[in-house]
């Protein structure tokens, strides 16, 4: 492959397996997969000097280096973040436990809640209290100066402020974080700068992640920026859940939008692709999970409802849906003989039985093995060799628990349970929010997710799929297409027929000053967005805001959006609850030109297609020329991902190198 840009680029991906590494160097692309390391900084710099010697460049020769990592989600998810205080309202000390009433399983008397973030005995309450007017009472400087001394004899690594109604009126919350900043020796995080907007619980629990997960990601950061400045390498330029890049500076001083770093990049990485659909539905298998998300027309799907493990975070974020099934996921027999597939998974130590690093559970990876897909002379990452007879004897064990045929059965169930749960999680970004999955193209990515797409786009039935070029390290090639991004936002809770221009204008350029403000270079283009509701509803709509402001056209074009999601609309008066501003920087994305090397068929081998072993085709994808098409049942192997094409379905080689997948029509 070749790119028209000679700058030396990387861009390196850290997921729970497998950290990938894309470089753009003297005109050529060169991928790299390293095993995800505990301190993530070591896989980092090891997969970029592992592309720069493969690319016949020193690491001082990169002039640009953007990165995506899990640090935050991963704080979440292992509750390994920092000890962390939360600063309140009098009467507020429990918001973090009471939440709301709508609650995923409102019925069950057995259901647990999330263990919250800051247990309550570093939960501490101010008398202090502003309303949606202004200031009722000011916050009383001894009583913050007897909180900071509490705090600082403590062993608080960080402290979240969250005042009542602080969105509108932040002179108080303000006061306090400046003067426990200027006391205490950690970060303070307060909810007017991370969230300025209404609802208590959401506006908390944002506000707490955000303090929870900010020195890791400042620890984490310090490190690859020192090994990074050693290696003569730029520091790098962070993947935020928006989708979009910030500098490091930025994404230190607001961590929460950071926790959906790596999952964001893939969903970038996939807007430019073409299916001659309404969008595209992103699929990204990796080692530990899958993620899929939904792009309409070129844009990613965002969301500010998103939670991580049952913690809400208000944050604009690409919408994704992630589901615990990876080529590592571990199978398993439950208690009533049911087979299982994920959400553990044997990671990248010792990883699936057929890496031959000493793991003995059956994983997604191991079936595949059996079922032919992956070949015995396969390595990952040009480095990890397959054992074969090691991934057998997993799926054997795994068979005589689950009382089927032999290691061949026991595949099949293992694949077939993982391409379930990788279906249901398409359906839920697609047909539960009233999206026909047939009208859109799938693609496929991430170093397992070609190996299944043709089974699960025939379960949704989509005939279009496309791979694109060095599709096993997709998210780390999406870093290098996403454009600088930064995002805020203020609540106002206004009847829009109050609205006048004077009174708007001002608010809006106060967000875009916000949001230039964080612009590290380039000349931003400023979107704006309201989030508006019919007087009484509960849920917001949001829709683009013109400058300058105009309430009337405003308002039919929540109607508009209103009467498309809804399927109707109504003569009741329009609240204007929150205006948005967007500051974005545009990077122009690599275009790279396919060209084959190497034989196209390089053998055959069995492999199993709806209960049949049969003798398959294999080829290089490098070496299929563009134009090239190929019938199923074949097997297109890469360094980084193996394509599996069913029967029924022929790939055709794009010039970028992407495969375009299509279903012949069956009766």
């Amino acid at each position: 492959m070749s790119a028209d840009d000679a700058s030396p680029v990387v861009g390196v991906d850290v997921g729970g397996t497998f950290t990938d590494v894309v470089l753009l160097a003297d005109g050529d692309v060169t991928t790299a997969k390293v095993p995800t390391t505990d301190d993530q900084s070591e896989g980092v710099m090891t997969g970029l000097r592992q592309a720069c010697s493969t690319a016949g460049i020193e690491p001082v020769e990169i002039a640009g280096f953007s990165h995506a990592m899990t640090v935050s989600v991963n704080a979440l998810l292992e509750e390994a973040g920092a000890t962390t205080a939360l600063v309140t309202t009098e009467g507020f000390r429990d918001i973090l436990e009471i939440g709301r009433q709508d609650r995923p399983a409102l019925y069950d008397l057995d259901a647990t809640k999330p263990t919250p973030l800051v247990p309550r005995r570093r939960r501490f309450e101010l008398d202090e209290r502003a309303t949606t007017e202004g200031i009722d009472r000011p916050v009383d400087e001894s009583e913050v100066d007897a909180l900071a001394d509490e705090l600082a004899a403590s062993d608080v690594e960080s402290v979240a402020v969250c005042l009542l109604h602080a969105y509108a009126h932040p002179d108080n919350e303000r006061r306090v974080a400046d003067a426990l900043r200027e006391r205490l020796d950690v970060p303070v995080s307060a909810s007017h700068e991370v969230l300025a907007e209404f609802r208590e619980y959401e506006r908390s629990s944002t506000t707490v992640v955000d303090a929870y997960v900010r020195p890791p990601i400042q620890r984490y950061l310090a490190r690859l920026d020192e090994r990074a400045t050693e290696a003569g390498v730029p520091t790098p330029r962070i993947m935020q859940s928006n989708g979009g890049i910030a500098d490091s500076e930025t994404v230190r001083q607001r961590a929460v939008t950071t926790v959906l770093s790596g999952p964001a990049a893939g969903v970038i990485g996939a807007t430019a692709l073409e299916t001659d659909r309404e969008g595209v539905i992103t699929f990204d298998m990796g080692g530990t999970s899958s993620d899929v998300s939904l792009v309409r027309g070129d844009e990613p799907v965002l969301t500010t409802d998103a939670a991580i493990d049952g913690r809400p975070i208000g944050v604009p974020m690409v919408d994704i849906h992630t589901v615990g099934a990876g080529g590592g996921s571990i199978a398993r027999v439950d208690a009533g003989g049911a087979l299982r597939v994920g959400p553990a998974s044997a990671g990248a130590s010792p990883g699936p039985a057929a890496y031959g690093r000493g793991g003995t559970e059956p994983t997604v990876t191991d079936a595949s093995v059996v079922l032919g897909y992956i070949g015995p002379e396969a390595r990952f990452g040009g480095e990890l060799s397959i054992d074969a007879s090691a991934a057998r004897n997993a799926l054997k064990e795994l068979a005589a628990e689950a009382d089927l045929a032999g290691p061949t059965a026991a595949a099949r169930g293992v694949y077939r349970v993982a391409n379930a749960a990788m279906t249901r999680a398409i359906r839920a970004v697609t047909v539960e929010e009233g999206h026909d999955p047939r009208r859109f193209g799938l693609c496929a990515f991430g170093g397992s997710g070609p190996m299944h797409v043709t089974a699960i786009a025939e379960r949704l039935g989509v005939d279009r799929v496309v791979v694109p070029a060095a599709s096993g390290v997709r998210s780390a090639f999406g870093l290098l297409a996403a454009d600088e991004k930064h995002d805020a936002a203020r609540t106002v809770r206004t009847p829009l027929a109050d609205c006048s221009l004077s009174a708007i204008e001002p608010r809006l350029d106060e967000l875009r000053e916000e949001v230039v403000d964080r612009v590290a270079s380039g000349t931003p283009t400023v979107e704006y967005a309201a989030d508006l509701r019919y007087s009484g509803q509960s849920f917001e709509l949001t829709v683009p805001l013109e400058r300058p402001f105009d309430a009337t056209a405003l308002g039919a074009a929540f109607n508009e959006a209103h009467e498309s999601a809804a399927g109707y609309r109504m003569d009741d008066a329009v609240d204007l609850v929150t205006l948005r501003s967007t500051a974005v920087v545009e990077r122009e994305p690599p275009v790279v030109a396919h060209d084959a090397s190497g034989p196209a068929h390089t053998g055959d081998r069995p492999a199993v297609f709806d209960g049949n072993r049969v003798e398959t085709a294999v080829y290089s994808r490098s070496g299929l020329p563009v134009g090239r098409s190929v019938s199923g049942p074949a097997i297109i192997e890469a360094d980084e991902s193996t394509t599996v094409l069913r029967p029924d379905w022929e790939a055709t080689v794009a010039t970028d190198g992407t495969l375009r997948l299509t279903r012949e029509a069956t009766a």
